[in-house]
Formats: structure tokens, C-alpha cells, sequence
């Protein structure tokens, strides 16, 4: 299956793409996708613990399972801006 993937802030720096292809076998899940990822893209194995999952814009955890044609987003946690 083929999957779209979105990467956002420190992610997007760390891998230096925004958006990417990842093909895996059927029946995968978020998990497998991280270690793909974490494979073609090292750095980002650093911030796993922190990284929240979205497929098709819904949250979503680590054991879901992928579909061909998913778009996944991984989202850094996010803090806000400092107060004037």
C-alpha cells in the first residue's frame, strides 16, 4: 500500500521534506510506518516519544492500522507563544 506522509516543524527539520511516499505490505500499522520512517530518516527516532499520529486527520495511536491511500501526519508537540 502507499501512504502519504506530512511531517510538521522540528520533524519537517530534521528530515528536510514535508511531505513523502512510504509504500509498506498490507496490514501495516502507524508503528510500522515510525520504523520505516526512522530507517530512511534517523533523526526522527529521537523524537518518537513525543510525536503524536494522525491518519486522515484524525489522532490516532500507534497500533491503528494503515490503508492504501492514508495520509498520515506526524505532529511534534506544540507549545505556544509567549505572552506581551
Amino acid at each position: 500500500m502507499r501512504l502519504t506522509v506530512k511531517l510538521f516543524a522540528v520533524l519537517h527539520q530534521v528530515t528536510g521534506v514535508r511531505e513523502t511516499a512510504v509504500d509498506l505490505p498490507d496490514g501495516a500499522t502507524v508503528r510500522d510506518l515510525a520504523r520505516a520512517l526512522w530507517e530512511r530518516y534517523p533523526g526522527l527516532r529521537e523524537h518518537a516519544r513525543t510525536t503524536a499520529y494522525a491518519v486522515n486527520a484524525e489522532y490516532v495511536p500507534d497500533s491503528h492500522p494503515l490503508h492504501d491511500g492514508d495520509e498520515v501526519a506526524l505532529i511534534p508537540p506544540v507549545s505556544g507563544g509567549a505572552h506581551v
